[in-house]
């Protein structure tokens, strides 16, 4: 493809967009009905919004889901450190949990707009954000090049590109230079990430490490981990987390084949949770006994799985046990973000699909935090290993711990590449008339 026709193919998919535009409104009412959409702020994926812009620099931060979500938490910290307003979309309702317990109303929250040139022509025209600061892979040519059309910096930060992504856009070279050429950097997770974003056409691109890393561990309550262990007890524990359709019944799998050995609770989190009435039906078919924590069900020594299909309590499941299994990376492929069971000190346990973490990965194998299962009869050998060795598995919580100091420096590395844009909006912010910047809102989010 030439150039030339990547530029009509992008005009093409810009009226192809105009188009479908008015007819989405049964979609987003299917996903709404559906729980993946908030009914009452569907206008938001127009890009209309009933929040004013504040006065001054404003930056606005895209991230898609819950990871790039939680790893832009430390960014978006250090731009309202500085007197900017922040506008944070996301794309899902769970990241939208997330955003509000880990930011609160220090940013305005909203969801991210279709990308169709109507939703994000009327988004930019509202917000008129100084950066756009994009977390991880997210490209969306529309979005892209609207902002490139009104000269708005664009940063992608964390960048990383599967090797699906790769293949794909390899094969459309002059598709790729002619998106990749409006951003004005890239901080790319690796070397490998680095090569392959400049081999697609953009620059300048540097190298930061996973943000992931610098996050603080996932939050829990104190005085609820306190009451689950005392339900627990001395039983022994091990988890399953972010799993995919198909690990769930892999997970009760290993449960019923170690359960005559160790009578232990197994502890399943689905990465949907709108999944737990399926799994719950699953579980109830192999008789096991769940407890879910939606209910509020009590464990008791009966209790077989507690089904943790709540959103943002991760760090909850994770502090009942010393051994989790990353889901994604069995079925699905591609993998999760085995860096918070590390943060919590377990033992990681996945598959070796996980193309998504691989540096992750590679290094938690190197220091003995984490171990490779091929399928499920060897994640239960996995599992009954741990169980039965504990200091095996501190040995690999001390691997996982060694993984991450190794690893952290990313934010550091990140804020350098974006100072070139970020200090002329502190400056701008410290120009503010004092009543504007008393009234500059901090927030407002629309949770």
């Amino acid at each position: 493809m030439s150039r030339g026709w990547a530029r009509a193919a992008l005009v093409g998919y810009r009226w192809f967009g105009a188009g479908i535009y008015p007819l989405l409104g049964p979609y987003l009412a299917i996903r709404a009905a559906k729980g993946k959409e908030e009914r009452s702020r569907r206008n938001e994926r127009y890009g209309r919004s009933r929040i004013p812009r504040p006065d001054g620099p404003l930056v606005w931060f895209h991230a898609a889901s819950v990871g790039e979500t939680t790893a832009v938490v430390p960014l978006i910290n250090e731009v309202r450190r500085r007197n900017i307003a922040v506008v944070l979309t996301t794309g899902t309702v769970t990241s939208a949990g997330v955003a509000r317990e880990r930011l609160g109303d220090t940013v305005i929250h909203q969801y991210v707009p279709l990308d169709l040139k109507p939703a994000v022509s009327r988004f930019l025209d509202h917000w008129k954000p100084d950066l756009a600061i994009i977390a991880e892979s997210e490209i969306w040519p529309m979005t892209i090049l609207e902002l490139g059309a009104r000269r708005t910096p664009q940063v992608l930060v964390n960048g990383r590109l599967s090797d699906r992504s790769f293949a794909r856009w390899s094969k459309r070279p002059s598709l790729a230079d002619a998106l990749f050429e409006n951003l004005s950097h890239v901080v790319a997770q690796s070397d490998l990430d680095a090569e392959r974003f400049l081999a697609l056409g953009a620059r300048p691109v540097s190298v930061s490490g996973n943000l992931k890393v610098d996050t603080t561990a996932p939050p829990w309550d104190a005085e609820e981990l306190a009451r689950l262990k005392e339900q627990i007890g001395s039983r022994n524990t091990w988890a399953a987390i972010s799993t995919f359709e198909g690990e769930d019944e892999i997970a009760a799998a290993v449960h019923r084949a170690l359960y005559q050995r160790h009578k232990q609770l197994t502890i399943l989190v689905p990465r949907h949770p709108d999944r737990a009435d399926a799994i719950e039906t699953m579980l109830d078919q192999r008789g096991l006994k769940v407890a879910r924590r939606s209910r509020g069900d009590q464990i008791d020594p009966s209790t077989d799985v507690y089904l943790g299909d709540t959103i943002g309590e991760m760090g909850l499941y994770l502090n009942l046990t010393e051994i989790a299994f990353v889901g994604k990376s069995l079925k699905g492929g591609g993998g999760q973000n085995p860096l918070e069971p590390a943060m919590l000190g377990c033992a990681v346990l996945s598959g070796s699909n996980v193309e998504n973490f691989r540096e992750s990965y590679a290094r938690l194998l190197k220091n003995g935090g984490a171990r490779y299962v091929r399928d499920g009869e060897m994640l239960a050998k996995a599992v009954h290993f741990l169980l039965s060795n504990p200091q095996a598995r501190q040995a690999m919580a001390e691997g996982g711990q060694k993984t991450l100091q190794d690893m952290r420096g990313a934010l550091k590395a990140t804020i350098r590449a974006l100072e070139p844009y970020i200090n002329p909006l502190t400056v701008k912010a410290r120009l503010l008339p004092r009543e504007n910047e008393s009234s500059e809102s901090r927030g407002g989010g629309q949770w």
